[in-house]
């Protein structure tokens, strides 16, 4: 039997306030049941394609997410957090999740991680399949996110905490950073001990471009040039590589020298390091770097590297708390939660 539904329309607009979106919001949404809802979900050959039609318009208005877990757990309490990270092997986020588990462990819960690679689109699907497991919480890495991945992170009604970053206006909270400030800061300090030529080079990630673009806008404020190479690669993570060839270009292409070069990532420092050996340049005498994150390599470069520290340990442990508050129903924590950063100088600048 098919069944056709009423002829009503979905009410267009944003989903109920208060509470998560569920089958019967939407069947009320788009004028049918919420057993016609759940037939649409398990067996769509069974509704009309009129009904059909007005069913996906309501879910995709709403970002109402399917449980894949219907009817498998008395409780509605899974103790499972997922985090979507842009890379599992990358030392940055892997230390953001260990504070961050190793906290949520000790309260009962366990971590579900997947790698996005940089991409929305992944990010995108990988919140659907996420949310779709009905987790109690889940942790995303950055605050850039598509409308739709906002619009099933609001309609699933859970704690979200997004980190590594900061925003005024985050989902739920978050928990990082200025990214843009860590580079200006940055570009203050090196025109402060005297450089007033400066060149970046960045990764093409979100992230790497902003604190890149701090950087250049603010030292052309200071220097008043505001010719400053930038060297930009593909989204995704640095390497040596990619930091060789980048000071290679610089050189070659826009007869660099005798500045300073702000890195987006302390691994395309250490191949900024690397080439400089290989060409007899003297660091910091004839070109000076500063990297980004303070990896664990980074004080034991020759020479060392000045960089930008960021606590990711304790970043991670904030994230915790915050997505715990949040649980317990206590009071509302900070929305933003900024935990700052440290330019440590040594002697690569």
């Amino acid at each position: 039997m098919t069944e056709t539904g009423k002829d009503s329309k979905p009410r267009r607009g944003r989903p109920p306030e208060g509470g998560p979106v569920t089958m019967a919001t939407i069947g009320k949404l788009a004028g049918v049941s919420q057993v016609t809802v759940s037939r649409a979900l398990s067996n769509p050959e069974k509704v009309s394609a009129a009904a059909m039609e007005r069913i996906q318009e309501a879910i995709r208005v709403t970002g109402f997410v399917p449980n894949a877990l219907a009817g498998a757990l008395a409780s509605r309490k899974s103790c499972l957090i997922t985090a979507l990270v842009p890379s599992i092997t990358n030392v940055v986020y892997s230390s953001l999740l260990h504070g961050f588990s190793e906290i949520m462990r000790a309260e009962g819960y366990q971590l579900m991680v997947s790698e996005t690679g940089f991409s929305p689109e992944t990010e995108e699907a990988l919140i659907f399949t996420h949310l779709s497991r009905r987790p109690d919480g889940i942790l995303l890495t950055g605050i850039h996110h598509s409308a739709t991945a906002r619009r099933m992170l609001l309609g699933a009604g859970i704690p979200v905490v997004e980190f590594w970053d900061i925003t005024e206006s985050p989902i739920d909270c978050c928990v990082g950073f200025s990214h843009t400030e860590s580079g200006r800061h940055t570009a203050e300090m090196a025109h402060g001990w005297g450089y007033r030529r400066a060149a970046t080079v960045a990764a093409g990630d979100q992230r790497a471009l902003r604190r890149r673009d701090g950087f250049r806008n603010r030292f052309a404020e200071l220097s008043g040039h505001a010719d400053i190479p930038a060297i930009t690669g593909e989204a995704g993570p640095a390497s040596l590589q990619s930091g060789r060839a980048a000071l290679a270009a610089l050189i070659e292409d826009h007869g660099f020298s005798g500045g300073v070069i702000q890195c987006s990532s302390d691994q395309s420092a250490l191949g900024i390091l690397t080439e400089a050996r290989i060409r007899g340049l003297r660091v910091p005498q004839d070109v000076a770097v500063i990297g980004f994150g303070d990896q664990d390599y980074a004080a034991f470069t020759d020479p060392p590297l000045t960089t930008v520290k960021v606590d990711r340990d304790r970043l991670g442990r904030a994230a915790a708390r915050a997505m715990l508050t949040r649980f317990r129903g206590e009071s509302d924590p900070d929305r933003v939660t900024d935990i700052g950063f440290e330019l440590l100088r040594r002697a690569s600048a």
